[in-house]
């Protein structure tokens, strides 16, 4: 957020914490990989806990039927019936790529289904056609919700078990099956839903030393620097007289 101070970090997100790790998306998968899905839900939970830190989570709750499709968050006049407009902000790619169907619009996607304001267009959704200039909304959705992994795994699994097995190694140990990824992903939105504040972490079992941490070694002074020459020499001159015996 920018502000008279300057910039500031209102919230952050990360594929690999809570609520995607407790206790359905646990199940998803236990080392969880970037993909349309993931950002997409790394999104929603940004909007979702950004909304709840501002207050705006029950007002503004965002896209939560046919995720294929575009959704923009209705503006609420505050006059009228005494709400707060939505958060709006920005997307900044910054070096991701913008190809058609990129991850961080999928992210983004999740985040506006979250309840967040962001302008934004169709063209670089997963699903969008060029030629026809519209936007398959259930190709779209397939993307979000592991639909497409979930085929290319169940024909893996089928044809070649044991690439599946190699590929697919967090699914078979969470005994995940390929046909239930669009249920699982239903779970971790609404758990993503359900609660989406951070956890703190505990650093009370790896507290940092007294003294801190030293990135640069300590400057030597010239009687250290002087002995440990000499000690070098030493050994130097140690293995010229072995090799001459």
């Amino acid at each position: 957020m920018r502000t008279r101070a300057g910039q500031r970090v209102q919230q952050e997100a990360s594929l690999r914490e809570a609520p995607l790790s407790p206790p359905a998306a646990r199940r998803l998968s236990p080392n969880p990989k970037p993909s349309r899905s993931a950002a997409y839900c790394t999104g929603l939970l940004i909007a979702r806990r950004v909304l709840a830190k501002f207050g705006l989570a029950e007002v503004y709750e965002g896209n939560t039927e046919n995720v294929g499709e575009d959704f923009k968050v209705e503006r609420k006049m505050p006059k009228a019936e005494g709400e707060a407009h939505p958060f709006r902000c920005y997307l900044d790619v910054g070096l991701a790529r913008t190809s058609t169907g990129a991850k961080v619009f999928g992210a983004l996607k999740g985040a506006l289904d979250g309840g967040l304001d962001i302008p934004h267009s169709v063209k670089r959704f997963a699903g969008y056609d060029k030629d026809d200039k519209k936007l398959d909304t259930e190709t779209h959705a397939q993307y979000i919700m592991g639909g497409i992994i979930g085929e290319y795994a169940a024909e893996l699994q089928e044809e070649e078990p044991e690439k599946y097995a190699r590929q697919f190694k967090s699914y078979v140990d969470a005994e995940i099956d390929p046909e239930d990824l669009e249920d699982l992903y239903k779970e971790v939105h609404a758990a993503i839903r359900e609660d989406p504040v951070a956890v703190k972490k505990d650093r009370s079992q790896n507290p940092r030393p007294a003294k801190g941490f030293k990135w640069k070694m300590p400057k030597l002074t010239y009687e250290v620097r002087k002995a440990n020459l000499q000690a070098k020499l030493t050994a130097l001159k140690a293995g010229e007289e072995e090799e001459d015996e």
